[in-house]
């Protein structure tokens, strides 16, 4: 009896994983887009050209990159995502100056969540992430000499937002919007004192920002 129960079990579990193998979903987008992207502030400097510089930003400039997620459940899905800006660094003050080309990426895992029914032609989604964003390096010229300035990676966040739309149950295309905020420094804000902990200096922060606008296309598989 028991070896009918257990062989009768064998052949139903293969049955059972179906349903659950048919929801699991792997999802792999590509995009391209445009990146509004500043920089940190400092104390002014006066150079040798007469100008005074108080900042340093990241150009404007296009972005392009691509995710691949897991469907956990027909909702729930995780992921790897990256993108490149490929930009020019800008001294600004005075007056602005362009030091160089560099390229801004980022390596993110995310958490997104899509709405809506697995087989629906509209999903809209939102993303969570956590990881890095890179700061390329790149020859400089100063005072006559070139150097080289090497690259610097962050710890960064990113949350998004977009639709996908399906216009075949494995293709389709999507729109977003992301914000990735990167720590960059903090300088003095002051002294804060109280009663129990006593006077501490306090910082202000300082983000290295990246707002993108993008679209692609997804295929589900």
């Amino acid at each position: 009896m028991y070896k009918r129960i257990a062989l009768f079990v064998c052949a139903l579990l293969p049955a059972m994983a179906a349903p659950a193998a048919a929801q699991a979903r792997v999802e792999v987008s590509g995009f391209v887009g445009w990146a509004f992207s500043d920089g940190v502030s400092g104390n002014a400097v006066l150079a040798a050209d007469g100008n005074i510089y108080d900042r340093i930003d990241p150009q404007d400039s296009v972005i392009y990159g691509f995710s691949a997620g897991y469907l956990v459940t027909p909702n729930v899905e995780v992921g790897f995502l990256y993108s490149q800006q490929p930009s020019k660094l800008i001294l600004g003050g005075t007056r602005d100056v362009e030091i160089d080309e560099f390229a801004v990426s980022t390596y993110h895992g995310y958490f997104a969540y899509n709405f809506g029914e697995e087989d629906a032609p509209l999903r809209p989604f939102i993303l969570l992430g956590l990881g890095a964003t890179s700061f390329g390096g790149f020859d400089a010229v100063f005072a006559g000499q070139t150097r080289e300035i090497s690259g610097e990676t962050q710890f960064s966040g990113t949350i998004a937002a977009g639709v996908k739309f399906f216009f075949h149950k494995n293709v389709g295309a999507r729109a977003a919007f992301r914000f990735t905020p990167t720590y960059i420094k903090s300088d003095a804000a002051g002294w804060w004192c109280d009663p129990f902990w006593g006077c501490y200096l306090v910082g202000d922060a300082q983000y290295s920002n990246q707002v993108e606008f993008s679209g692609g296309l997804t295929f589900r598989f």
